[in-house]
């Protein structure tokens, strides 16, 4: 008896190999959808990339606090971890950091590079990104619950560049909502669960699950203003389940759960919980230490928009934002107001009511959770300032008082509505579909070739997907920007490589952004800021600084700790401080220095 020696693969045979892997790999669903998002996300913010370090989007103002944001987070985590919340702004106010949302998952970003442009190159890619991150998130959900590909891509393109979005450009936090609906599709096929099928324990997937935790708690990282909604409606989404569950159990017996599955929930409830706590902390201190910056119900009430509001596009959208112009005037704050979800979405969601591979249950709970998720974005427009209604939130729900906008949460409509759509350009299921026609009778010359039938059925089924690439294409339409991209505010000579603690003059309105922005040049501790509120050290300070310099103002700065003031008068025209650098400096023991148009006063 012989046997034949296996032979070793030849280096054809290794590379045929791997060209095929790498071949499959590139064709793969998924390889194509990351690819494709990333391409839809470089023209659609177009024309972010054109000019990543001179140019940012919409506005110099927000935009260049979070690019100082990032920055900050990812300074303090690679030098001291523990000073986190305690900014370099705001001197000498004490978790600062957290006073606004943070960003603070961006933060590995913030690792790579330093100073003024690092920050805004930074910042630009990020919101190109994050649009992306939006279309797969949602494309994936879509697909996990059931749907085919194009109702997906759909579901992805709405949620990631929907008109609405474009009123928000200049809110990076805003527009970070991927993490949401990717967490929601790892849940869900973690769990093995779709819309189509239901709860299938031989699909759970205990790492899956485990994964959109962490995706879960990455997302609350960003910030509460759309974190603390989402953590409210993955506990309602646990409860859910667990009350299916325990249903499902009284009436039939126990179901299946695997024990990985139960394991890999309960550590990642638990971590879920635990980031969702520890960035709640510093939160609760700032409100214990500044009470002005709590939102009321009054102040609720002044961002609330009206039911019309859902139908108005802002100025940046390229197909609604003129037609619109007089919709928008009638609107209190149109940048918070301009909530339009698009009307090709709508009409396509309107269409899953109808007809959809959607159970009519399920058609009805999304339905139900669009409505809900409008008269939650409605704020106290819907239902007043009285209770039952958005105010109760306010009053009694934790944390939900530090939400200033309530238009925001118009995404869940946004999500839903994609859902819908998604289902109506879904083919409906062969056991749900309507019962065949009858066989017609046999034939009694010469048989019919089959081929000509079979062969009419591809193409139309070729013909057919084609079709649904107009949904797509129309969706994507109506999220085409006219996006302005604004010159970022260059760094003054004297800013470059200042210690710290400083004050820079003069001290007020959106300039305090840009000098947070500068500050990531060595994050030289500065009095320097603007937030929702001001911090009476900060308002002392300025106040202080009139005078300044004089024996008064000087004493009283080096009182507080104030080593060095930065005087810039070319931002000064039309401010308090205009003239401070023409003011002499005789007999104040402090030393003046001119470095390019501007003047470094050393107090020490």
């Amino acid at each position: 008896m012989s046997t034949e020696r296996e032979t070793a693969p030849t280096p054809a045979h290794l590379r045929d190999r791997v060209g095929w892997a790498l071949w499959r790999l590139a064709r793969h669903e998924w390889t194509l959808v990351v690819l494709g998002s990333l391409l839809l996300a470089a023209m659609l913010t177009w024309p972010t990339l054109r000019d990543l370090a001179g140019t940012i989007p919409q506005d110099t103002g927000d935009p260049t606090l979070q690019a100082w944001q990032v920055a900050w987070g990812g300074h303090a985590l690679l030098t001291d971890p523990t000073s986190l919340w305690h900014s370099n702004t705001f001197h000498p106010e004490p978790y600062t950091y957290a006073y606004s949302d943070t960003l603070l998952g961006y933060a590995p970003f913030g690792m790579v590079g330093d100073g003024p442009v690092a920050a805004v190159v930074r910042y630009n890619l990020l919101y190109v990104l994050v649009h992306a991150l939006a279309f797969v998130g949602a494309y994936a959900l879509a697909r996990q619950l059931g749907a085919g590909r194009a109702g997906s891509a759909v579901a992805g393109a709405a949620f990631a560049y929907a008109p609405w979005k474009l009123a928000q450009a200049g809110h990076l936090h805003v527009l970070s909502v991927g993490g949401i609906a990717l967490s929601l599709a790892m849940l869900a096929r973690g769990h093995g669960w779709s819309l189509r099928h239901g709860y299938r324990p031989d699909r759970a997937r205990p790492g899956w699950a485990a994964a959109g935790w962490v995706v879960a708690a990455w997302q609350v990282s960003l910030g509460f203003g759309i974190g603390l909604p989402f953590a409210y409606v993955l506990a309602l989404v646990c409860l859910t389940a667990a009350a299916g569950y325990g249903w499902a159990w009284w009436r039939r017996g126990r179901p299946p759960f695997p024990r990985g599955l139960l394991l890999a929930d309960l550590a990642g409830g638990v971590f879920f919980a635990g980031v969702a706590l520890l960035m709640a902390a510093p939160y609760f201190e700032v409100v214990e230490r500044h009470p002005e910056g709590r939102r009321t119900v009054a102040h609720i009430e002044m961002f609330s928009p009206p039911l019309r509001g859902f139908l108005t596009a802002p100025p940046e959208n390229w197909l609604w934002g003129e037609r619109h112009a007089a919709a928008r005037e009638t609107l209190g704050f149109p940048n918070e107001m301009t909530l339009l979800p698009g009307v090709v979405l709508l009409g396509l969601a309107f269409s899953g009511l109808l007809l959809s591979t959607w159970r009519l249950r399920h058609r009805l709970l999304l339905l139900a959770g669009v409505l809900v998720s409008v008269a939650l974005a409605a704020g106290t427009t819907f239902l007043g300032d009285g209770d039952p209604g958005y105010a109760t939130l306010v009053e009694h729900a934790p944390g939900w008082d530090g939400i200033r906008t309530p238009g925001r949460l118009v995404l869940w409509t946004t999500l839903l509505l994609g859902i819908l759509a998604a289902g109506a350009l879904t083919r409906v299921p062969a056991d749900r579909a309507a019962p065949p026609a009858p066989a017609p009778a046999e034939p009694t010359g010469q048989d019919v070739p089959e081929a000509a039938p079979a062969a009419r059925t591809d193409r139309f089924a070729r013909w057919g997907r084609l079709v649904l690439v107009v949904p797509l294409a129309l969706v994507l339409l109506e999220g085409v920007n006219r996006t302005p991209h604004v010159p970022v505010p260059e760094q003054p000579a004297a800013l470059r490589g200042v210690d710290g603690p400083l004050l820079v003059l003069p001290s007020d309105g959106i300039r305090e952004l840009h000098v947070m922005l500068w500050s990531t040049d060595g994050f030289p501790r500065t009095v320097n800021g603007l937030a929702s509120f001001t911090p009476v050290s900060q308002a002392e300070i300025r106040a202080a600084s009139l005078s300044f310099p004089d024996a008064g103002s000087v004493a009283y700065l080096r009182q507080r700790g104030i080593r060095t003031v930065v005087v810039l008068p070319g931002y000064a025209t039309g401010t308090p401080w205009e003239g401070v650098a023409e003011r002499p400096v005789d007999g104040l023991d402090i030393r003046r220095e001119q470095v390019g148009d501007g003047f470094v006063y050393h107090l020490d």
